[in-house]
């Protein structure tokens, strides 16, 4: 069915006249009443607006598209006005609204509104096509104008279809992954999904989130694509994409710069992608001609790790502040934690999956480097971390000291990862010499032992002595640290937390805050799960007290940044922060900074690494970090709306 298959000439209005949005509505359902096709009008314009509450349908670039699929739409219809002086229609863009169509749909399976919306909108898109519906003289050649165009389209979609082979699948195929798997990952995948449409590039999107891979890539798929992207912050499994085109690059590029990606992956430039022994997603075609430098390279490893590591860190320090909470009639007294059956059950489940941490961390970061061998001698090197297993000086004699209570800790452990990944790296390489009938030892006897050979003897005598003294120091400098010195040190952790909403920075603070649990800071980890929640809450406030500052579409995530700040997502705010930067991220830096610094003056300390408001109740005072997480959102929101000019005011400044 075709547009002018629903439009008529007693459904067009040429001088529409509305002053505000509602009034508009009305006009356009009364118009739509005069051609026939409602049996309830007033059921209908019900269902107009709440269609409106949900968001506007004002699209920007001076359009409409008003709809609603209701029983009491007696027949598909659609009708027209134009108001040439413009109407605030409560745009996305904030301009004046001069075309409006309403859709009328009949409660049917077919969704024909849903077809007739989209072709609508593709057409909308060309500014000529809009200048001549404006400017149409009578209801005939605004129709003729319409057919006219749909015409066009039409023919070149079926020249094109023609002119190209048939083909099968996807063109582009693509993966994203981010270190948490929460926010980035999904985000992503959504961007490369919308602008794959609006290019008309069919792509299906892996995404590999916390709870797993999601809509995976099959073998197929990838044998008939064309191009794959991997957007990802982390390794990915390469080895399937062997033989084709890939472009590797980091995870924002995926939310950011999605047609770029997708222009660059249809090009038909991108160099063909063949992997090793190891496959990683290091190995692919850069984007853009961009170089992965050694520190990016870095970061990727370690984040391989931290991603693993988290569920154990965050499932066991809950366990275990759930332990605590559910034994206050021993705090204070050597039990505290273990003075009741409950307790000690969480207590001791807790300590097993936290305890963990180090030799999954160590582990995941060398499977990184040096793949799937590299992955148990980093889990040795990473226990060896955690046991306190160092050579040292004791009673006039050397010897090998075991002492939980002197470990290098997370440090160590990270050391343990870089090593052991090198460490297998070096040795496929002398093993490559090897006659290639004992190539099925590798895995199973060579790699293994000379691995945990090698690893044990680096971490035991050079490794853990020194970080295990290091690591005592800092316990000490934290724990003697004044009230104005923990105070500073809140603020910039809580600072840090918002500078690039997930990104080096915000990650560098977050592993600083779980590795200092593990030495019983807690207070660390409360500054820096506070500065996290604060921007989208901030950003949730200043949406709903200041709204004429952001667009109807900014204003359609309030509820949505709220669930996320209570959650300690800070990704929330990456939209914001992407539109307008230099607006969004100085105001929620400086409210987190405020509510690090309170946290740690309030003496705020959390054992969870993670949960926001939903592990409040097992912090240490509470109630003063709700305190201080108000007081920081309120300092954010207000500076907000200090920062940010009130949309109206700056598009009637540019029109002047």
């Amino acid at each position: 069915m075709r547009i002018t298959d629903l439009l008529s000439v007693t459904g067009i209005d040429l001088n529409g006249h509305p002053a505000n949005k509602a009034e508009a509505i009305d006009q356009m359902v009364a118009l739509m009443e005069k051609t026939g096709k409602l049996n309830d009008p007033a059921e209908y314009k019900r269902k107009v607006l709440a269609r409106e509450e949900e968001g506007t349908t004002g699209i920007g670039e001076g359009v409409a598209i008003p709809h609603a699929k209701t029983p009491a739409v007696k027949e598909a219809g659609l009708c027209a006005m134009v108001v040439k002086d413009g109407v605030d229609y409560e745009s996305l863009d904030g301009a004046p609204t001069n075309l409006i169509f309403l859709i009328a749909a009949p409660d049917t399976d077919e969704n024909i509104h849903l077809d007739v919306l989209g072709r609508l909108s593709v057409l909308l898109m060309d500014d000529e096509f809009r200048k001549n519906l404006i400017g149409a003289s009578s209801p005939q050649e605004f129709l003729q104008v319409i057919d006219r165009a749909e015409g066009d389209k039409v023919a070149a979609e079926q020249a094109e279809q023609q002119a190209a082979p048939a083909a099968t699948g996807y063109r582009v195929l693509a993966v994203t992954a981010c270190p948490t798997g929460i926010a980035h990952t999904y985000m992503a995948a959504e961007s490369l999904e919308n602008t794959a449409k609006e290019l008309g590039i069919s792509i299906k999107v892996e995404t590999d989130g916390s709870g797993g891979a999601k809509n995976v890539l099959t073998a197929q798929q990838i044998a008939e694509c064309e191009c794959i992207i991997v957007a990802a912050d982390k390794q990915v499994e390469m080895a399937r994409f062997d033989g084709k085109p890939v472009i590797v690059t980091k995870v924002a590029n995926g939310i950011n710069k999605a047609k770029e990606l997708l222009l660059e992956a249809t090009g038909g430039k991108v160099p063909v992608y063949h992997s090793g022994e190891k496959a990683s997603a290091g190995e692919g075609a850069a984007f853009e001609g961009e170089t992965e430098s050694v520190g990016r390279k870095i970061y990727k490893h370690l984040m391989n790790g931290v991603s693993h590591m988290l569920p154990f860190v965050i499932g066991g320090g809950i366990l275990i502040a759930l332990a605590f909470l559910f034994d206050g009639a021993n705090a204070g007294t050597a039990t505290f934690g273990n003075g009741n059956p409950l307790s000690d059950f969480l207590k001791t489940v807790g300590d097993l999956a936290f305890g963990l941490m180090f030799p999954i961390l160590a582990g995941f970061i060398a499977m990184s480097i040096g793949d799937r061998p590299a992955f148990m001698v980093g889990v040795i090197g990473g226990m060896l971390a955690k046991e306190g297993v160092a050579f040292g000086f004791e009673q006039g004699q050397f010897l090998i000291i075991h002492d939980t209570a002197k470990t290098s800790g997370f440090f160590g452990a990270l050391f343990a990862g870089f090593l052991a990944g090198l460490i297998v790296l070096l040795l496929r390489k002398l093993f490559d010499r090897l006659p290639k009938a004992l190539e099925g030892t590798k895995p199973v006897l060579l790699y293994p032992f000379f691995g945990i050979l090698l690893i044990a003897a680096v971490m035991v005598f050079v490794i853990n002595p020194p970080l295990a003294w290091f690591n005592s120091w800092l316990t000490w400098l934290l724990n003697s640290m004044g009230s104005t010195s923990r105070v500073i040190l809140g603020i910039v952790l809580g600072g840090m937390m918002s500078i690039d909403f997930g990104g080096p920075i915000n990650k560098a603070a977050y592993v600083f805050g779980t590795a200092a649990i593990a030495s019983g800071q807690y207070e660390i980890m409360a500054a820096v799960m506070i500065g996290g929640m604060v921007p989208p809450l901030a950003i949730a406030l200043a949406t709903t007290f200041f709204r004429n500052r952001f667009t109807q579409k900014e204003r359609n995530t309030t509820i949505t940044n709220y669930i996320m700040g209570a959650a300690f997502i800070t990704e929330g705010a990456i939209p914001f922060a992407a539109a307008d930067p230099l607006h969004v991220i100085p105001p929620c830096a400086i409210g987190s900074a405020v509510a690090g610094g309170l946290s740690m003056l309030f003496g705020c300390g959390c054992r969870a690494p993670h949960g926001g408001l939903f592990v409040v109740g097992i912090m240490d005072h509470p109630l003063l970090f709700l305190l201080a997480l108000a007081i920081g959102a309120v300092v954010g929101m207000l500076l907000l709306a200090v920062f940010k000019r009130p949309i109206k005011q700056e598009a009637a400044a540019h029109s002047k």
